[in-house]
This record gives C-alpha cells, sequence and structure tokens, in this order.
C-alpha cells in the first residue's frame, strides 16, 4: 500500500513539475496523452508513415528558403524500420522550370505556408510516394537543436578541409576591392581569390569529434572539399551521420520521456520551423520516436554513382544548357523528366532494402 501511495505522489509530483514549466495552456493535452495514452495516431496514406525533411538557411543566408537538404523518411511502424532517401538538391524539375531546391521558397514567395505545400506536392511526384508529413527546419534552428541538447558525437570517416565555407552576411562584402581592381580579376579562377574575405577556412579530421551546433552545421553544409568528400553524395551521407548522433544523444539523455524536455526543445527551435504537424500529434511523434529507438535505419542517396569506384547512380550531370536555364542540374539517366526508374528503386529500397542499380 505504502508503495502505491509513493508512486501515486512522485506521478502527481512530475505533473505538477511539467505544467508549471510549461507557460502555456496549449501543451496540457500533450502531456496528458504522452503520460496516459500509449497508442500512436498518426495520419498515413499507406502502411508506412512517410515524412519530407528539408534543410533551408533562413535568416541572413542567401536564399534563405532555397533548400540545401532534402530527405524523404518512411516509417515501417510495424517492422521497426526506417528508409531515408537522400535527394540532390540540384535535380532538375522540368515543371518548376528549376531545381528541386526552389519548390519550397517558390509556394512561400506565392503565399505563407505555400512552401510546405508546394514542396511536398513536387517531392511526392518525383518519387511516386504519398508524403504524410513534412517539416523545414532552418540553420538557426538546426544549431539551436544541437546545443540544447548539449553537443553531439559525430565519427568523421575521413579527413577534409574547405577554403571556400561561406561566412554569413559577406556574400557581397567587396573585401576592399576596388572597382578598377574587380576589373583586372575578372579572369580569376575562383570567387576565393578574388573575395578571400567571404570565406571560412574549415577543417575536419578523421575520428570520433564532439561538434557543438555551429561546428555541426558546417560539418553538413561544407561544399567545395577537395576529392570525394567534395561531391554532394558524401554531403548527404554527413548529413544523415548528423541525424543519426542527434538521435542518439536525444534518446541518450532520455529527452522523449521528459515531456518538459521535449517542449523545452521545441520552444527553442519553434521559430525555425515550418511544418504541417498539427500541434495535437505531437505527442504521437514523440511516442513513435520512442518506439523507433532502436529501430533497422538504412539510407541511400540518389547520385549520379562514382566511376572510380564503378558504382552506378540514377543520375547524370548534362551539358549547361537553355534547356536547364545555364545552370549545372541532374536529371534522370533515362531522360530528363522521366523519374520511373527512380520510382521503381525508392518501391524497392522501401520493400526490401539494398537494391542493386544496374550498369
Amino acid at each position: 500500500m505504502r508503495k502505491k501511495i509513493f508512486l501515486l505522489l512522485s506521478a502527481i509530483l512530475l505533473v505538477v513539475i511539467v505544467i508549471s514549466i510549461v507557460k502555456t495552456s496549449r501543451f496540457y493535452p500533450i502531456i496528458f496523452q504522452l503520460l496516459f495514452n500509449r497508442e500512436i495516431q498518426l495520419k498515413k496514406e499507406d502502411s508506412n508513415i512517410n515524412i519530407l525533411l528539408l534543410g533551408t538557411g533562413g535568416g541572413k543566408h542567401e536564399g534563405p528558403n532555397l533548400t540545401d537538404t532534402i530527405i524523404f523518411a518512411s516509417i515501417d511502424e510495424k517492422n521497426n524500420k526506417v528508409t531515408n532517401i537522400s535527394i540532390p538538391r540540384d535535380l532538375w524539375i522540368p515543371e518548376l522550370r528549376a531545381k528541386v531546391n526552389m519548390a519550397y521558397a517558390s509556394g512561400e514567395d506565392k503565399r505563407k505556408g505555400g512552401g510546405v505545400i508546394l514542396a511536398k506536392a513536387v517531392i511526392a511526384k518525383v518519387l511516386s510516394q504519398p508524403i504524410d508529413y513534412v517539416v523545414r527546419i532552418d540553420f538557426d534552428g538546426f544549431v539551436k537543436a544541437v546545443d540544447v541538447v548539449g553537443g553531439i558525437e559525430v565519427d568523421v570517416a575521413n579527413s577534409f578541409e574547405d577554403l571556400e565555407y561561406p561566412i554569413i552576411g559577406k556574400e557581397n562584402d567587396p573585401c576592399d576591392q576596388k572597382e578598377e581592381d574587380l576589373k583586372m580579376l575578372a579572369t580569376a579562377s575562383s570567387q576565393l581569390e578574388v573575395f578571400p574575405c567571404r570565406y571560412d577556412h574549415v577543417r575536419f579530421d578523421k575520428g570520433l569529434r564532439t561538434m557543438n551546433g555551429e561546428t555541426a552545421l558546417r560539418f553538413v553544409r561544407s561544399r567545395h572539399a577537395k576529392g570525394a568528400e567534395g561531391t554532394d553524395f558524401a554531403r548527404s551521407k554527413r548529413q544523415e551521420q548528423v541525424v543519426k548522433a542527434f538521435k542518439d544523444k536525444i534518446f541518450s539523455l532520455n529527452v522523449l520521456l521528459n515531456p518538459a524536455k521535449v517542449i523545452g526543445l521545441y520552444n527553442a527551435m519553434q521559430e525555425s520551423i515550418d511544418t504541417n504537424i498539427k500541434e495535437e500529434e505531437f505527442d504521437d511523434f514523440i511516442k513513435l520516436a520512442q518506439k523507433l529507438k532502436n529501430a533497422q535505419i538504412q539510407s541511400t542517396v540518389l547520385d549520379y554513382g562514382d566511376e572510380k569506384e564503378k558504382r552506378p547512380g540514377l543520375l547524370v550531370n548534362p551539358l549547361i544548357s537553355d534547356d536547364f536555364g545555364r545552370q549545372w542540374v541532374l536529371i534522370p539517366r533515362i531522360g530528363n523528366g522521366d523519374f520511373s526508374e527512380i520510382q521503381k528503386y525508392i518501391e524497392c529500397e522501401i520493400k526490401a532494402g539494398n537494391c542493386p542499380i544496374a550498369n
């Protein structure tokens, strides 16, 4: 009897503490559901829960609504399996007459909230997969999230350095160059040579590293490293590493078992997030994350392969032309706008995994 009373008092104390921390009453139903309802009741168009994750610059970044990171995650709750598909931002979308990273920005330009709607529609058509939820987070939110959990541990696979990591707010800095000097430097081989003050020198050494938010951001954003680490394929792999490290840190701290910590994390990030997830669904996502703690996670990247490693890809880089707005882009190897081969591959990855790509 004493034990039951002690447990009851402990439960009441926990609720009182949580309620005292939460500032607004809209979170009370979430806490109630977390404590007393174990069912997961998320909407889904098929047997899996499909989520689109988008990362944008935001704030003072050039092109604040362009998506730098695009990941499609298909969650098989029944078999405790998650399939992540990284989509390159340079993928050309004929209907948009632009790269896929313009989808969110174009939607937001039309109206507030339109970014989530358009990005969802475009990616769903490319992959031929329903998308139930979309979450867009900007770089500020990413940095805050990593810092709130006290940093993350990332195993850097290969040492690399990037001499052209862009410094926020200095995109148009003349670097003390005079107009007459700029004309003489018009033939320079790189922007770094002409405008050195716009860039930072970033280096990561191989091995297990502790990263705060800003360091983790540099790790996933770096695009100009020499060799293999300068490819979109490597960058996508680094993004997946950081997402996994963040997930591991959350579980190691039991953040998801503590409603106050979850709400604290949400409050720190809410201004940096755009999503179609409703507040009454937050508790379901927390419960889903708890359930997937030990899930099998498989990841793949849509890219143009690697000739040296004899690894074929599903995309090709066509010649720069007016057809693609004079931009460097990626298109399906079987033809511009024909995503059928990609769709079959994605379906195979979700259902079976480790699907081969024919030469």
